[in-house]
């Protein structure tokens, strides 16, 4: 039956993709947007690796009327959806072949031809944003209760570069949460009870943190910051902290004169990433 006939007036497009299918729909999709209201079903089918799977779907499509839209890489599998769309005179277009063409004449270079590449590159990106809204969620000390979801978190003392090498982590797609070790504060047991893989401890010598304490200072005015940068209770917090790390078993990073590049690499060792 023809797509322009009374009895079909919804005309139908089919979607064929190795993969999740968000290439060729978002190109379909870009093309209709140009048609004003255009009575149409979009019918997706994903992950379609088999050259039975794509002539059954292909016979579907002669049935129906419909045409196929894809985006299959996976050689068998696209030239049995060429060769059968002729033989059953649908009509169908290649939404990337002639573009990998194009390019491998361009590039001097064979595609690699592996379905799922496109969605991996994006999976990559979107993991680097959860990442980072994690990162800002869990900054501090902030959301316990979400701390068992972190890839990592690093404790210690104010001003030892915990939120900024989370934050380098965050854009790497790690999950990075940060808890101060404060004298006088217990821990809280979402802290304590976590793989102690996970968690590690940054420290910083003495003189080197009053440095950085006194710039903080400087920037933000005295205020309540009486001995925030007395050396003997930085002396003392220090000393606090590392018996805070050593008792529960984490691991520390010494990262006085280190770059966040360094401490943030030093970190990722640890996690196995």
């Amino acid at each position: 039956m023809s797509p322009g006939t009374e009895e079909n007036a919804t005309r139908r497009i089919i979607l064929l993709s190795g993969s999740t299918g968000r290439t060729v729909e978002e190109v379909v999709k870009a093309a209709l947007a140009q048609f004003k209201n255009p009575d149409v079903t979009i019918d997706l089918r994903p992950r379609v690796r088999s050259v039975k799977a794509a002539v059954r779907i292909i016979d579907e499509a002669a049935e129906s009327g419909a045409i196929v839209f894809h985006s299959l890489v996976a050689p068998k599998v696209r030239d049995a959806v060429i060769q059968h769309t002729q033989v059953r005179r649908v009509p169908s277009v290649d939404v990337l072949g002639p573009v990998l063409t194009a390019l491998n004449d361009y590039l001097g270079e064979a595609p690699r031809l592996r379905p799922g590449l496109s969605y991996q590159l994006r999976k990559e990106h979107f993991d680097r944003i959860e990442a980072v809204n994690f990162t800002l969620a869990h900054d501090d000390g902030c959301a316990l209760d979400g701390l068992s979801r972190a890839d990592v978190v690093l404790v210690g003392p104010s001003r030892v570069a915990k939120s900024v090498t989370c934050c380098y982590l965050a854009y790497r797609g790690i999950r990075a949460a940060n808890v101060p070790l404060v004298p006088g504060w217990e821990l809280p047991e979402q802290l304590t009870d976590l793989d102690q893989q996970k968690v590690i401890g940054l420290t910083m010598n003495p003189a080197r943190l009053q440095s950085i304490r006194r710039q903080r200072i400087r920037d933000m005015g005295r205020g309540p910051f009486d001995r925030y940068d007395d050396l003997d209770n930085v002396r003392q917090e220090l000393r606090e902290a590392n018996r805070i790390v050593a008792r529960h078993g984490w691991r520390s990073i010494d990262v006085s004169y280190k770059s966040v590049e360094e401490v943030a690499r030093e970190v990722l060792t640890m996690i196995g990433r």
